[in-house]
Protein backbone atom coordinates (compact mmCIF):
# COMPACT_ATOMS: atom_id res chain seq x y z
CA UNK A 1 0.00 0.00 0.00
CA UNK A 2 2.76 2.42 0.88
CA UNK A 3 4.51 1.82 -2.44
CA UNK A 4 1.37 2.84 -4.31
CA UNK A 5 0.98 6.04 -2.26
CA UNK A 6 4.66 6.91 -2.73
CA UNK A 7 4.25 6.30 -6.46
CA UNK A 8 1.22 8.59 -6.58
CA UNK A 9 3.04 11.33 -4.65
CA UNK A 10 6.08 11.07 -6.93
CA UNK A 11 3.86 11.20 -10.01
CA UNK A 12 2.13 14.34 -8.71
CA UNK A 13 5.52 15.94 -7.99
CA UNK A 14 6.76 15.19 -11.51
CA UNK A 15 3.59 16.63 -13.02
CA UNK A 16 3.96 19.83 -10.97
CA UNK A 17 7.63 20.12 -11.93
CA UNK A 18 6.83 19.67 -15.62
CA UNK A 19 4.14 22.33 -15.43
CA UNK A 20 6.54 24.77 -13.75
CA UNK A 21 9.14 24.13 -16.46
CA UNK A 22 6.54 24.70 -19.19
CA UNK A 23 5.48 27.96 -17.56
CA UNK A 24 9.12 29.09 -17.31
CA UNK A 25 9.73 28.32 -21.00
CA UNK A 26 6.57 30.17 -21.99
CA UNK A 27 7.57 33.21 -19.92
CA UNK A 28 11.03 33.25 -21.53
CA UNK A 29 9.47 32.90 -25.00
CA UNK A 30 7.09 35.78 -24.26
CA UNK A 31 9.92 38.01 -23.02
CA UNK A 32 12.00 37.27 -26.14
CA UNK A 33 9.06 38.05 -28.40
CA UNK A 34 8.44 41.32 -26.57
CA UNK A 35 12.11 42.31 -26.89
CA UNK A 36 12.09 41.51 -30.62
CA UNK A 37 8.92 43.51 -31.13
CA UNK A 38 10.30 46.47 -29.16
CA UNK A 39 13.57 46.37 -31.11
CA UNK A 40 11.71 46.19 -34.41
CA UNK A 41 9.47 49.06 -33.39
CA UNK A 42 12.37 51.21 -32.15
CA UNK A 43 14.48 50.65 -35.24
CA UNK A 44 11.63 51.47 -37.61
CA UNK A 45 12.24 48.35 -39.65
CA UNK A 46 9.55 46.38 -41.32
CA UNK A 47 9.37 42.62 -41.10
CA UNK A 48 12.83 41.81 -42.44
CA UNK A 49 14.60 39.58 -39.97
CA UNK A 50 17.83 38.73 -41.73
CA UNK A 51 20.57 40.88 -43.23
CA UNK A 52 19.98 39.14 -46.56
CA UNK A 53 16.36 40.31 -46.71
CA UNK A 54 17.36 43.83 -45.72
CA UNK A 55 20.04 43.83 -48.42
CA UNK A 56 17.57 42.60 -51.04
CA UNK A 57 15.03 45.25 -50.06
CA UNK A 58 17.63 48.03 -50.22
CA UNK A 59 18.63 46.96 -53.74
CA UNK A 60 15.04 46.93 -54.91
CA UNK A 61 14.37 50.42 -53.59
Amino acid sequence: MYEFEISQIRSAELIRQAEQERMAREAARTRRAARREAARHDSGEEESHTPRLRRLRSRAA
